[in-house]
């Protein structure tokens, strides 16, 4: 699958991750730009101010119900800037000041093996959550060690489970049983490097023991374990999920007898399992069956594993055309969606009984950014997080029984919003479609184009932007006078599915086009002009960033690349690209590729043109979005005799930091030059 680099391209050496010539390239790079920002005199403030932020002791801990009714939290300050899981209890967490007990500490674990370990969080074994899987990640890649912990004792599990570095799927079955997907052997990859072929693991067998029950195809994305439970941990179905494509998926039962294809559409995701119903959401039409894109549908799972290949279903929820469903998650008895009408959130719950399924809403603030953090599988409650552009976020304890919420803990200000207003504004993309953005600003901004505005938006993989609370964005542009804007481009999923697939593959310059209308919009109200308008956006925003820079330099006065995509004639063997191919298409095929040369931004790339001083961040240690985009960006601007800055740290995976001191510089570099080229 997909493309070779082209014989003329100078610079494929940068798609070594650690090549030496590659990494010479880099160090120079950040030997050239970095002291270009870091000698700029409000540089120190910037990095002092966001580290405060960042490491601020009365933020709100991300904390998880846990099976024996504890809170668990993984924390990051400045004394424990790579983080500590540690535990409380509700009652203890109410108050100002709770008492936590520390389960791992990464600093301590870290020091003592010599490694950079990022947490990448902890699977738990139901119903109790004693037993727990702990990824860690050297430096911050998606590759991780697996490592069986017992938080009883607070010790790794002597002899206990243990998966080697790898980009691994896997899930508890039992106290003794894993499902795992991982390279078994050199190789068992696939084109996206990616493993596809599933295994169960029993306690105390070595990996070559363990039992094969389900194999994809090289061709796929990656093949992995989906374990469906019932509220006392019991195991109800053990599913494998094939992803043949970013966004198609083939899910089988796997029985004794072995693995069956379940009568699902490929593109669908199996959400949840709640009173015996398994819960999906469907990203096409399913004409047979009478449903509808962005539909949330139950089907009996008995009947599911009687009759896996003519599946009934029961129609949850059928979102307007103003909503889409953006969340799915159940406690023991409910299911519960976040339903955006507009880019506003509300949360409702739904129950099935004799008669179906009814549903309620729980009440909090309207107007806000809403997500579930975390539920109990043993009650009906759930840990929510409300947030927006100018409230401090707020943590609730909700019951999706009752419909009550009440508030556990809320943030302080981290600046002076009382300057400022929000509103929703409204473009007209080229093909007459309305976009809508959010608005940032001061409440008295005048109408005369010189407020230093920064845009953002991501544009892809149903991801959508939606208001939420920043204590470094308003801090160091809000405060200073600056407007923010996220725009809802086409390609995320405010508005369902079929937001998404408007801008798949031969559709993409939908996406692009989009965020043109934004920007013209607003430079024709006059709320910023092409002087004073920056843009910043990372991983496939990254891709969209190098668009805008190609495309329509003379809109932007400053872009910030993050983690980008840029090569996208090659994007196929760099990295995990092949697992995209859904989103943007294939560069071997011919109808793909020549869609992909109307906006490959490297390809692109050409002398003379009015680009901007563009400042490109990377990871080295970038196994998603791998660093030789970045790379050969800059390498092509440099040939080219462009100015632009340039920062690869070592560390950070596809986040670009892997402690808070690190984001806290990669934060106060971002707004140095955004005030150098926006605000001076």
């Amino acid at each position: 699958m997909g493309a070779a680099p082209t014989p003329t391209d100078p610079y494929v050496y940068m798609e070594e991750a650690e090549g030496a010539k590659a990494l010479e390239f880099a160090k120079a790079e950040n030997a050239r730009s970095l002291p270009q920002l870091q000698n700029d005199p409000r540089y120190a403030g910037f990095y002092a101010e966001a580290l405060k932020i960042v490491t601020a002791k009365d933020r709100i801990p991300n904390v998880a119900i846990a099976g024996d009714g504890t809170l668990r939290d993984f924390w990051q300050d400045a004394d424990h800037v790579r983080g500590v899981w540690r535990s409380t209890t509700l009652a203890s967490y109410r108050t100002k000041t709770p008492v936590w007990k520390t389960i791992l500490d990464l600093d301590a674990l870290s020091k003592a093996e010599g490694k950079n370990w990022v947490f990448k969080g902890a699977q738990c074994l139901r119903p109790d959550s004693r037993l727990c899987l702990v990824s860690l990640s050297n430096g911050g890649k998606d590759a991780v060690e697996v490592r069986e912990f017992d938080v009883s004792t607070g010790q790794f599990v002597a002899g206990g489970f243990h998966l080697p570095e790898a980009k691994a799927n896997f899930s508890w079955i039992d106290k003794d049983t894993l499902a795992v997907a991982t390279e078994w052997a050199p190789g068992d990859l696939t084109q996206s490097s990616y493993p596809y072929i599933l295994k169960t693991l029993k306690r105390g067998q070595p990996l070559s023991a363990a039992q094969e029950v389900y194999r994809g195809e090289k061709t796929d994305v990656s093949v992995g374990p989906l374990v469906l439970r019932e509220p006392d941990g019991k195991v109800a179905a053990l599913m494998a999920q094939r992803g043949l494509d970013f966004f198609n998926s083939e899910h089988r039962l796997i029985t004794s007898s072995g693995a069956v294809k379940v009568d699902l559409p490929t593109k669908s995701t199996v959400q949840a399992y709640v009173g015996g119903q398994l819960v999906v959401t469907l990203e096409q039409d399913w004409p047979q069956k009478g449903f509808k894109e962005g539909d949330l549908v139950a089907f009996s799972l008995a009947a599911v594993k009687a009759h896996p290949g003519d599946l009934k279903g029961t129609l949850i929820l059928r979102p307007s055309l103003s909503q889409a469903v953006d969340e799915v998650s159940s406690t023991k008895d409910r299911l519960n969606v976040v339903l955006y009408d507009n880019v506003k959130a509300k949360l409702m719950t739904f129950r099935h009984g004799p008669k179906g399924w009814t549903s309620s809403a729980v009440a909090l603030p309207k107007d806000s950014t809403i997500s579930v953090a975390s539920t109990s599988e043993s009650s009906d409650q759930m840990i929510v997080t409300v947030t927006s552009f100018l409230t401090p976020s707020s943590q609730w304890l909700a019951d999706s029984a009752t419909g009550k919420a009440a508030m556990l803990k809320a943030s302080p200000a981290r600046f002076d919003a009382s300057k400022d207003t929000v509103e929703q504004l409204w473009a007209t993309s080229k093909d007459g479609t309305k976009i809508p953005y959010w608005v940032v600003r001061p409440k008295g901004l005048k109408a005369d184009g010189t407020a230093p505005t920064l845009l953002t938006a991501y544009g892809g993989f149903q991801l959508s932007q939606t208001p939420a609370y920043s204590g470094t964005t308003g801090k160091l542009w809000l405060e200073k006078g600056g407007v923010l804007v996220v725009a809802n481009i086409r390609g995320g999923g405010e508005f369902g599915p079929r937001w998404h697939n408007a801008g798949l593959k031969l559709t993409r310059m939908r996406v692009y086009e989009d965020f043109f209308a934004v920007s013209q919009d607003l430079i024709a109200r006059k709320i910023t002009s092409p002087k004073k308008l920056g843009i910043r956006g990372g991983s496939n925003g990254g891709l969209l960033m190098g668009v805008a820079l190609t495309q329509h330099p003379e809109l932007y006065n400053a872009i910030v690349i993050q983690v980008p995509l840029f090569d996208m004639i090659g994007y196929t063997h760099i990295g995990a690209g092949a697992s995209w191919v859904g989103e943007y298409g294939d560069p071997a095929v011919p109808a793909e590729r020549a869609v992909l040369d109307t906006y490959s931004p490297y390809q692109l790339l050409a002398p003379g043109k009015p680009y901007p001083r563009v400042f490109f961040e990377t990871s080295t240690k970038d196994d998603r979005v791998h660093p030789a985009h970045a790379r050969k960006a800059a390498a092509r601007m440099k040939e080219y005799g462009y100015d632009y800055l340039y920062y690869e740290n070592v560390d950070g995976g596809h986040a670009a930091s892997a402690n808070l001191n690190e984001q806290a510089m990669r934060v106060a570099l971002e707004y140095t030059y955004l005030a150098q080229r926006l605000m001076n």
